[in-house]
């Protein structure tokens, strides 16, 4: 018997008895007839992991649901609305199925069979029509230039963007501006753990090394091993793991998959990993099957996810595209995609999320852009208060560390929900202020001039 569709089946049918049930009512709404003993331990079960609760003594026990509108035709957490990323009908199906509680999801184990049967540049995760949309959003100036020329180009503002969003998907506290002042300036919040600072650090440390090497480097395992080490480098528990592949079972927070344990089965799948990929001609698709397939594998004791996410851009810089720095990506987004990847061998929503994030990516690194698209909503709302910050800032002269705390001040007057959300966006601004720009924050020339030299001093 399927358990989690058991499970599904009895929370839809007490959906259906707002004022509680009785054992053999619950049966008696059952799609399938099932034994009293089971029936209990199913319902114990849910119980436990508190999604319903009982009322009555031993003979007369009614069961209720705990909460009847987390549960509508499907047992989902989240609804459409709450996706800030346009999904496919495919993305939503996954969103759907991995937003069920655990119990809910069939424990699975690693299917080899998802890697081994992927054949390079005859299999193919990216359609030709959305690698054409890639190639079209992600053109720059320097296609017949050396690799990693326009990575180079942009090296300051990549390495902050990378270094900060990378981290941020990894639940690290820090703010832009205080990404921004640790990279350029050497400057530690007083408020951040070491662990968040070190973090920072040895993304700056992976992306250099990427960058500044993009002719020898590749899918291979001297540059896999090395970034690895590189962005492990004093953050686990044995530091002879940096760099090295597992040897031993780890478990994925939250979720029902259990990674391949067996080492030698690990190093030949990690390999093969390598392999397809230095075979796969369109860069996109490269960048895409090691955003799926390594953290899939987890050949590492930690810091899987990160090396993938840097690892995609390898293809980027080595043909001068604009390089995915995963700006603005939702956490809960790129989560619920891996585990869709992770628990069921799907890739759509976490292709729905890649697109959305190249797209977004591009729009910032781009050389060339006829148009910016729409104006971004969140901007429009708040123009007046991002205008008045960045004004107050600027025209006071403020350097980095004040400016910071001037932010987190005033964000505090806005809604909760929006106030990482407007102080990104605000130092982000301020990061790119420049000559030609500042007018449209009513900043006089002088006002500019003398905060421009405090801030870069």
């Amino acid at each position: 018997m399927n358990i989690p569709n058991t499970l599904e089946n009895i929370l839809l049918a007490l959906r259906s008895f707002p004022k509680g049930a009785s054992l053999e009512q619950i049966n008696e709404a059952l799609p399938i007839s099932i034994e009293k003993r089971t029936l209990q331990r199913r319902l114990k079960k849910l119980k436990e992991v508190h999604l319903i609760y009982t009322e009555g003594g031993s003979h007369a026990t009614r069961y209720f649901i705990k909460d009847i509108a987390a549960f509508p035709s499907k047992i989902e957490t989240k609804n459409e609305s709450s996706m800030s990323i346009p999904l496919s009908p495919e993305g939503k199906d996954v969103w759907a199925l991995v937003s069920r509680p655990e119990v809910l999801r069939n424990p699975v184990g690693y299917e080899r069979d998802f890697l081994e049967s992927y054949r390079p540049n005859i299999d193919g995760y990216l359609s030709k029509e959305e690698k054409q949309k890639l190639a079209e959003w992600g053109k720059t100036r320097n296609e017949e230039r050396p690799a990693g020329t326009y990575a180079r180009e942009i090296l300051n503002r990549l390495l902050i963007d990378l270094s900060w969003n990378s981290s941020r998907l990894e639940g690290n506290t820090y703010s832009l501006l205080d990404t921004e002042l640790l990279i350029h300036d050497g400057k530690t919040p007083s408020n951040k753990s070491p662990m968040e600072t070190q973090m920072i650090l040895n993304h700056k440390e992976a992306i250099e090394f990427l960058v500044e090497s993009s002719n020898e480097v590749g899918f291979n395992r001297y540059t896999f091993l090395n970034l690895h080490a590189l962005l492990s480098n004093n953050l686990l528990p044995n530091p002879a793991a940096s760099g090295r592949l597992r040897t031993f079972g780890v478990g994925i927070t939250n979720s029902v998959f259990t990674p391949l344990g067996i080492p030698q089965l690990i190093e030949e799948s990690f390999d093969l990993i390598l392999a397809n990929a230095s075979q796969i001609q369109n860069p996109f698709e490269q960048a895409f099957f090691v955003l799926v397939q390594l953290p899939y594998l987890q050949p590492f004791d930690d810091v899987n996810k990160r090396v993938s996410r840097l690892a995609a851009n390898i293809p980027l810089n080595r043909h001068n595209l604009a390089p995915l720095s995963f700006i603005d990506v939702p956490e809960e987004s790129y989560i619920k995609g891996m585990l869709g990847i992770y628990e069921l061998n799907r890739i759509e929503l976490f292709k729905d999320v890649f697109l959305w994030a190249y797209e977004r990516s591009a729009l910032r690194y781009a050389a060339i852009r006829q148009s910016l698209g729409e104006p971004d909503p969140f901007r429009l709302k708040y123009r007046e208060e991002l205008r008045g910050i960045v004004s107050q800032i600027v025209s006071n002269a403020m350097e980095k560390e004040a400016a910071s705390e001037t932010i987190k001040s005033e964000v505090k007057k806005v809604p909760e929900p929006d106030r990482s959300r407007l102080a990104e966006v605000v130092e982000t601004e301020l990061l790119g202020l420049h000559e030609g720009n500042f007018v449209r924050y009513r900043i006089r020339p002088s006002e500019f001039s003398a905060w421009k030299k405090r801030w870069d001093s």
